[in-house]
């Protein structure tokens, strides 16, 4: 079964490749969607795939790549346009 989450990462999440490193473990995944930076210093992440793939990314978010000090990880359901892959905005 397929689902959609909004992720909202919250710390040192901007300037530590944290968008880029999200892509390349999504990807590892199967997952779709994107990472885009937000004005208040958190990124958004929607993760859309199987539960499996996209619980492990949301995980993965709790912990970023080393340069991250990541404070805290909301997600939710979406419903959403799913993205034919997922791309850093």
């Amino acid at each position: 079964m397929e689902v959609c989450v909004r992720c909202l990462v919250s710390g040192r999440v901007q300037g530590v490749f944290f968008r880029g490193s999200a892509r390349r473990e999504a990807m590892r995944l199967g997952v779709r969607g994107y990472a885009r930076n937000l004005r208040d210093g958190r990124v958004e992440v929607l993760a859309c795939g199987p539960r499996d793939a996209v619980d492990a990314l949301c995980a993965w978010l709790r912990t970023g790549p080393p340069a991250a000090r990541v404070e805290a990880v909301e997600c939710a359901p979406c419903a959403e346009p799913v993205p034919p892959d997922f791309t850093v905005r």
